[in-house]
Parts: C-alpha cells; sequence; structure tokens
C-alpha cells in the first residue's frame, strides 16, 4: 500500500470497510448456508482457471477463461438470496481471481469489496420491486416465477450492480490514477450496461433453473453460452496481444538504429495519451493515438544510419533523405488494420499549423488530429530529454516554448492541454542515450568569446558537448535530431542554421523541398 496514492488508499479502505458491513447481517445461523456455499463454491471454480498455469504459461494465455467473466452467478445469487448472504458470495471467487498487475494485495481487496457492494446493492433493488415473490418464492400463492413480471426486479438488480460499478470505477481511477473526474467516469457506464444486462438475464435464468424441479445442478447449463463468450473474449485478447508485439518490435529497431533517442518514442506515446485525457477522446481513440505517439518515427529504419548518426551538419542531400521518414513511415504501417487513425499520424506528426511543415505542407485544420497531438507530444519530449549531446530543458521552458509557437507550429488546443496533463501529473525525463548525461553544468561560450547579438543553432555534434541550446531557440530547433527545422532565415519557429542553405524545391517555395523538417 506505500505506493498507493493517499486517496486511493482511503478509497480502498472504505470500499472494504462498506463490504464488511454489507456482509455482517449474514454472520449468523439462519442464514442459508447451504445456498450461500454453493454457490460462492461455483463462482470461485470459474474464476479460478484464469490464475492456473500450464506449463511455460498461464491458462490466461490458452483457455478461454479470464477473471470477472461470470457475473450471472452473483446476479443469481442477489435474486435467490438475501442481501447479505448475497454479498458473501463474492468474496472468495473476487480474492482467488487473477489480477496481473501490482500491487496485487491491494487491487485484490478492492476487487472482493467492489463486487462484494455491487452483489448487496443488487439483492436489495431486486428486492424492492417484489423479486423473491415474482421468482416463485411462494408469496401471493405464486410457485413458478411471475413472466414477464420477473424481468422488472432482475432488470434493477443488474442495473445496481452496473451502477455501483461504475462510481467505483470511475472514483478509483481518481484516486489512483489522478485522472479528472470527467475523464475518469467518461464512457464506463454506456459500455458496461450492454454487457451486464446479458449478464442479468444469465442470472435470472440460473435462478429459475436453480428453483425448478430439475434443482441446481440444471443452473449449470446456463454457463456453457458464458464460457463461449469467454472463448471469444480471450481471443481477443489474444490478438490484442499480438498487436502490442509489432509494436514493440519495431520500437526496438527504431531504438537500436537511432541510439540518440532511445526511449523517446514510448514517452511520445505517453505524453500523447496524456493530452488525448485532457481533450475527452474515446478510449478506443486514445489505445490508437498511443500506437501513433509509439510508431511516429519508424519511418528512421528507411533512413541510411550514417545519416541519423552523422556528428557534424547535415547536407541539403542527407536533409532531403531524412525528411522522407514519415512517408517511409506511413509505407511500412499502411498495410497494418489495427492502426487506423495512427497512420496518418505517422504521416504527417511533421506539419505545421501555418502550411510550411512537411511532407505536404498541410495546414490548419487540414491536419489530421492525430498528427497534431503527436507533434506535440514528440516536440516536448525532445525537448526536456537529456542527451549525450546536450541537457534536457526544464519542463516550464519546454512548455513556454510550445506555448510561443502555439498557432504557427503547434495546435493552441493541443498545447493547452499537455500543460494541463502536466500540472496535474508531471513528467519525469531521462537519459536517452547510449551514454550518461555530461556532469555539471552546460558549458558556456568562452571568456573572450564574442557575444552574438541573436541565437544561431547548429545542427553540428561536436565529439564532447555542443554549446547549450539558448532558451530562446524556437521549439523546432531544440528538439533534436527528429525535429531540425529547414534552413530558413526568419519565421517563427525557424532559426538560420550553419552550414546549410536555403533552397527551392517542387513547392516552389523558398527553404522547402515539400519535405522540409529535420531529423
Amino acid at each position: 500500500m506505500r505506493a498507493i496514492p493517499v486517496a486511493a488508499r482511503v478509497c480502498v479502505l472504505g470500499a472494504a470497510l462498506c463490504a464488511a458491513l454489507c456482509v455482517h447481517p449474514a454472520l449468523r445461523p439462519d442464514t442459508p448456508w447451504g445456498v450461500v456455499s454453493l454457490l460462492a463454491a461455483l463462482y470461485a471454480f470459474c474464476e479460478l482457471p484464469a490464475r492456473w498455469r500450464y506449463p511455460g504459461r498461464s491458462a490466461s494465455g490458452s483457455a478461454p477463461v479470464v477473471a470477472g467473466s461470470f457475473f450471472p452467478v452473483l446476479l443469481a445469487a442477489a435474486l435467490l438470496l438475501p442481501p447479505a448472504a448475497a454479498a458473501l458470495v463474492a468474496v472468495p471467487g473476487a480474492l482467488l481471481g487473477r489480477i496481473e498487475q501490482r500491487p496485487r494485495s491491494a487491487r485484490r481487496i478492492w476487487r472482493a469489496a467492489q463486487l462484494t457492494i455491487a452483489t448487496w446493492a443488487a439483492a436489495r433493488a431486486q428486492m424492492l420491486f417484489g423479486g423473491p415473490v415474482a421468482l416463485g418464492g411462494g408469496g401471493y400463492g405464486l410457485t413458478t416465477p411471475d413472466f414477464p413480471y420477473v424481468l422488472l426486479p432482475a432488470g434493477a438488480g443488474a442495473l445496481a450492480f452496473c451502477l455501483v460499478l461504475f462510481v467505483l470505477d470511475g472514483g478509483i481511477l481518481v484516486t489512483a490514477e489522478r485522472l479528472p473526474p470527467r475523464t475518469a467516469w467518461r464512457g464506463l457506464l454506456s459500455r458496461s450496461l450492454a454487457p451486464l444486462g446479458a449478464h442479468g438475464l444469465a442470472g435470472l435464468m440460473m435462478a429459475v433453473l436453480w428453483r425448478s424441479p430439475f434443482g441446481p445442478l440444471s443452473a449449470l447449463f446456463v454457463l456453457l453460452p458464458m464460457y463461449i463468450s469467454c472463448w471469444v473474449f480471450a481471443q481477443y485478447h489474444r490478438e490484442r496481444a499480438a498487436h502490442q508485439a509489432t509494436i514493440r518490435a519495431l520500437v526496438q529497431a527504431v531504438d537500436i538504429k537511432d541510439r540518440y533517442t532511445r526511449g523517446h518514442s514510448e514517452r511520445v506515446g505517453h505524453a500523447s495519451v496524456l493530452i488525448a485525457h485532457e481533450l475527452g477522446m474515446e478510449r478506443e481513440r486514445i489505445e490508437v493515438l498511443r500506437f501513433a505517439g509509439i510508431l511516429h518515427d519508424v519511418g528512421k529504419l528507411g533512413v541510411p544510419t550514417r545519416v541519423l548518426r552523422k556528428d557534424g551538419p547535415l547536407t541539403p542531400e542527407e536533409r532531403r533523405v531524412i525528411e522522407l521518414h514519415p512517408e517511409y513511415g506511413h509505407e511500412m504501417v499502411r498495410g497494418i488494420g489495427f492502426l487506423g487513425e495512427a497512420r496518418s499520424a505517422i504521416l504527417h506528426h511533421h506539419e505545421r499549423l501555418d502550411g510550411t511543415g512537411y511532407p505536404y505542407g498541410l495546414a490548419g485544420q487540414r491536419i489530421p488530429e492525430f498528427a497534431r497531438v503527436v507533434a506535440v507530444a514528440d516536440a516536448f519530449d525532445a525537448m526536456t530529454s537529456t542527451r549525450s549531446y546536450r541537457p534536457g530543458r526544464p519542463v516550464p521552458t519546454a512548455l513556454a516554448e510550445l506555448e510561443r509557437c502555439a498557432g504557427t507550429q503547434f495546435d493552441p488546443r493541443m498545447v493547452r492541454a499537455l500543460v494541463r496533463a502536466l500540472d496535474r501529473h508531471g513528467w519525469r525525463t531521462a537519459v536517452t542515450a547510449d551514454e550518461p548525461a555530461p556532469p555539471g553544468p552546460p558549458p558556456g561560450p568562452s571568456p573572450g568569446a564574442t557575444p552574438a547579438p541573436s541565437p544561431t543553432p547548429s545542427s553540428a555534434r561536436p565529439a564532447v558537448v555542443p554549446p547549450p541550446v539558448p532558451a530562446a531557440l524556437p521549439v523546432s530547433a531544440a528538439a533534436g535530431r527528429g525535429n531540425v527545422p529547414p534552413p530558413r532565415t526568419s519565421g517563427v519557429g525557424h532559426a538560420p542554421h550553419a552550414g546549410h542553405t536555403a533552397r527551392t524545391g517542387r513547392s516552389g517555395r523558398p527553404g522547402r523541398s515539400g519535405r522540409s523538417g529535420g531529423r
């Protein structure tokens, strides 16, 4: 619990206390312990296969069973038992279920508490609508289920179950992950209503069969379609794991080839996700945007290594080669269907809002939204990362530079979102080259040197350490080999480069060849 934020600890302990209060009334002799034990054992048995290990791998990787797939057992318990007794059914299975992330003990306690409270709430809700009588409990002369009225208490129970999970899941995201409430609860209810509605119907079928002349054994047949649905769900997760492996392989290849930006891709993906959360994007789009951030420089695999690692100014020919990396990257991933919008971000993340970017010189809203997000995340991480050839900038300085270039180079909306996200979450910088960062403060100009009237950045990488990056240097020039601007003599976000001359390209604009920018 030591690594968990204080607010999250309070949330977990509060939920555990509420769960204890929910089950306390059941700890007495008149509780139907036989039914409670059978249902609790059944739910625990359903959850156990997710933890079993076959030689070399867990069952979750080879068996169609994942934790949390058998809520119909809990909803059937809510229809068959008093609230406190029904809540007890959830405890063993929740404690035994598979927990993949650390800290496992706290997550296990949280899961048991939330399922206990949700099952208790479902039982209370169905009782308010006469569930025990409608199920054929003997009241009003009914000895068989009263269809279709019994659907009302069953639906009320499933809705209460869903609402409790919605409130608790959002609460733990706010306290543990420090997400804004609007983002934490966004979409949780709409995504869970349909699945839990189906689970509610399956729970009602189990309860009806349990009370039928065929007895509890017949209720097990309801779990067969649930097992099939688990199999489908497991196939989805295996496919998603394959996607993740594909992304990791591509990123590792880029990191090996360009040692100066090792780890950069993952941090750009993380910064892109922070921006997306502030913008209120849907969860599915956020995942695709994370892929876009991670793979934005995959086109460097098509750039000669000698150009990426060159110590010194780039020639015009070398610059033209390196400016092709967005198009190389787009060609590499165009056949990967699950990337979706990420492909456009890979192609256009070096476009500028004022239309002077590359590869196609798109301007304003013509630049895809994902590309505008990745452009801000890319420049921010490149400025704040400490690399072997220059120290990183402080986060406030980098943010001030992004704000200065907002409206010309970057989308102001994306910049504001990043500022808000970093105020809430902070940022960890790291050395991203093979060598450690140079110790001590960066060297300044020699005592006898005459100060220049304005900063003049250079693309050169001396063998030891280059001069420090001036505070007023435009974003693109400070961002490193992945964000060196085109050689221009004026313009926001650009600066003259030593050893480079302006050129006229296919677009007819000075300083661009249709693909302006840098490494």
